[in-house]
């Protein structure tokens, strides 16, 4: 079992900055988060990926936010973060970190992350 707990949201102009963090524990197998992911939601629309990382290193993000956002973990702190900067208003939804043992997941969107925090939000004017 993985339980996934976010902070750091909240409300910021455009164009600022903030870093979302999510803690990680593992009870069991610990490749249960082998793949870990940044994802969010707007109301009414599909949640998407914006930002996965594996544990070889591989790191992926989606298009709009390439070269504003950083994925980063902290093994020692079980700790997995996101930097957002220069924030768009196009950027307010609810940010969501997940886990999955498959690490090949990242964002291929073949298949559902089997962990899931509770979600915080952004809001971005």
């Amino acid at each position: 079992q993985v339980q996934l707990v976010e902070s750091g949201g909240g409300s910021v102009q455009a164009g600022g900055s903030l870093t979302l963090s999510c803690v990680v524990s593992v009870s069991g197998y610990s490749g249960n988060k082998d793949c870990m992911g940044w994802f969010r939601q707007v109301p009414g629309k599909e949640r998407e990926g914006i930002a996965a990382i594996n544990s070889d290193g591989k790191i992926v993000y989606k298009d709009s936010v390439k070269g504003r956002f950083t994925i980063s973990q902290d093994n020692a702190k079980r700790t997995l973060y996101l930097q957002m900067d220069d924030l768009k208003p196009e950027d307010t939804a609810v940010y969501y970190c997940a886990a999955d043992p498959r690490r090949w997941l990242l964002l291929t969107g073949d298949y559902e992350y089997s962990y899931w925090g509770q979600g915080t939000q952004v809001t971005v004017s």
